[in-house]
C-alpha cells in the first residue's frame, strides 16, 4: 500500500470561511440541508471558542502519531488539522508540542477522532481542539499514514480543503465548492432568527408565533384546566 503526503490542497475563499464561523456550526449544518455533521463523539475541549478554515487531513495508525508531525510541513494559516486513525484509539496522539508547532504555521485549531492530552497546556496558550477523548497514554512514532487524503472523522466524511467549523455544538465538514452558497443561506437564516428573537422577547408564544395551534389540535392534544378526575 502507497502512502502520500499531498502538499496542494485548494482552499475557501476567506471571507467565506469567516462568514461560515460566525454563523456558527448549528446555523451552517441547517443552512447546508443538515449534512456535514461530525458525530457527538466528538466534543470541544474549551468553552466559548469559534473556528473555521480549510481541513488539512491526517490518516494515522492508532496510538502512532508521526504522520501528524508529517502534516505540520504542508499546513498554512487558517487551516484546521484534521486528524483521523485507521482503527478507534483513544490514546493521547496530539498535545501541547504539536500545538505549538502548529501555531508556528497558522493553523486555528485541530480536531482529531483519537484522543489529546496536555488540555491544560492547550487552554492555556488557546490552541483550540475538539476530541474523542481526553487521555494522558503517549503514542509512538513509527507507522506510516498519510496527509491530504480523504479520512472518515466521527462518522463523517471529510476531504483535504473542505471548511471545518467548529465551536461548543460540534464540527461540521463542509465541500469548499458549497460554501458561498451555504454562507449566503446563513446569513438569511440569521436575519430570520433575529426577527424572531425579538418576538419571543417581547413575550409571544413560540406556538404562535410557528402557528402549532391547529398542529396541536389536529395530533389529539386536549387543553384542560386540571387532568379529570378517573
Amino acid at each position: 500500500m502507497t502512502h502520500y503526503v499531498v502538499r496542494s490542497v485548494d482552499r475557501a475563499a476567506p471571507e467565506t470561511v469567516a462568514a461560515l464561523r460566525d454563523a456558527g456550526v448549528a446555523t451552517a449544518h441547517e443552512a447546508a440541508g443538515r449534512t456535514g455533521l461530525l458525530g457527538p463523539g466528538i466534543q470541544a475541549r474549551q468553552t466559548g471558542v469559534a473556528v473555521a478554515g480549510s481541513a488539512i487531513t491526517v490518516s494515522c495508525h492508532p496510538g502512532d502519531n508521526l504522520m501528524i508531525h508529517a502534516a505540520v510541513e504542508v499546513c498554512a494559516p487558517g487551516d484546521v488539522l484534521v486528524v483521523t486513525t485507521t482503527s478507534p484509539s483513544t490514546d493521547g496522539m496530539f498535545g501541547e508540542l504539536l500545538a505549538t508547532s502548529l501555531v508556528a504555521r497558522g493553523v486555528v485549531g485541530t480536531v482529531i477522532d483519537a484522543g489529546v492530552r496536555d488540555l491544560a497546556g492547550l487552554r492555556a496558550m488557546g490552541f483550540p481542539v475538539w476530541s474523542r477523548a481526553v487521555h494522558a497514554q503517549g503514542t509512538v512514532k513509527a507507522s506510516p499514514g498519510s496527509v491530504n487524503v480523504p479520512v472518515v472523522a466521527a462518522g463523517q466524511l471529510v476531504n483535504p480543503g473542505d471548511i471545518v467549523i467548529a465551536d461548543d455544538d460540534g464540527v461540521i465538514a463542509l465541500p469548499a465548492a458549497s460554501g458561498p452558497a451555504v454562507a449566503a443561506a446563513c446569513a438569511e437564516r440569521l436575519a430570520n432568527e433575529a426577527g424572531k428573537r425579538a418576538r419571543l422577547a417581547s413575550g409571544e408564544l413560540g406556538v404562535d408565533m410557528y402557528g402549532l395551534r391547529p398542529l396541536l389540535d389536529k395530533l389529539g392534544v386536549v387543553y384542560v384546566d386540571r387532568l379529570p378526575c378517573p
